[in-house]
């Protein structure tokens, strides 16, 4: 087991940090007593405690001193002003996991003295059911068997996989912004269905239920999309007919356009460290 042993700190104790360590304590990777949190919030931590039995702090440097494992879960504009606070403290033999959005691996070694291993993950908030896309991105001084760490957690709330960091930005675009697309999509297909007459909480249902069910093949048997469309597909029947409305309407290319879009922002926001 790659966390066997290890202590994890978050700094940052928000919502996708909650859902990280639902995920370790739900599988089981890490005990309670291994998990230290902090946060700007006394409320925030008391609730943590409460709910996971984890140990928390107010103090930022005293996670990192307890921990092998570094969550860094906070926003990207308070990024610099929290590496100046821990970073007498980090060393070496501890890796830091970033999962602010736009903040380079370089970045954050830079203010980090010495070889400290950095890794960067961007995920998505599917996490908070344990359904998430995650992506890790080694930094310099990240070897393997840190990379093998991050995935782990990650794994642990959905699926996790490993890329270069210059493609964070098209991840981003991609399955960071993923869950408004599906949304969207849902919305559409439940409005379209309820415009027809079916009862809004029956339609909801039952499209909700088919793209968790279509995306489950998709996993499952590794088929391409396409092939799987071809299989449901019957020449001159019904899903022929709205495949042909979809495609009128130039849904694939929306999509398309959609990613490219997200992921385009992604290198400009403003607020992001670069």
């Amino acid at each position: 087991m790659p966390l066997k042993g290890q202590k994890i700190g978050f700094l940052g104790g928000g919502a996708m940090g909650e859902a990280i360590i639902s995920g370790l304590l739900r599988a089981e990777l890490v005990p309670p007593a291994a998990i230290y949190i902090s946060d700007v919030k006394s409320t925030r931590m008391e609730y943590l405690e409460q709910k996971f039995g984890v140990n928390t702090t107010g103090k930022n440097m005293e996670v990192v001193e307890k921990s092998n494992i570094v969550v860094l879960a906070v926003k990207p504009q308070v990024m610099g002003s929290l590496l100046l606070d821990i970073a007498p403290v980090a060393r070496p033999e501890q890796v830091f996991i970033s999962i602010a959005a736009g903040v380079k691996t370089g970045y954050i070694e830079s203010f980090l003295k010495g070889p400290v291993p950095v890794v960067r993950v961007m995920p998505n908030t599917p996490c908070l059911v344990g359904e998430g896309a995650s992506a890790v991105s080694a930094g310099k001084h990240a070897g393997s068997d840190w990379i093998e760490k991050a995935l782990a957690i990650f794994t642990a709330a959905g699926k996790a996989v490993e890329v270069p960091e210059s493609l964070l930005d098209i991840v981003t675009g991609l399955s960071g912004s993923g869950p408004a697309y599906m949304y969207l999509i849902l919305e559409g297909l439940i409005d379209g269905a309820v415009n027809l007459g079916l009862p809004r909480d029956l339609a909801r249902i039952l499209i909700t239920q088919t793209m968790l069910g279509t995306a489950k093949i998709v996993l499952e048997t590794g088929e391409h999309p396409a092939k799987l469309k071809d299989q449901v597909t019957t020449p001159g029947g019904t899903t022929m007919a709205g495949l042909e409305a979809l495609e009128e309407g130039a849904l694939r290319f929306v999509l398309m356009k959609a990613v490219a879009a997200a992921a385009r922002r992604s290198g400009e926001l403003p607020g992001s460290v670069k």
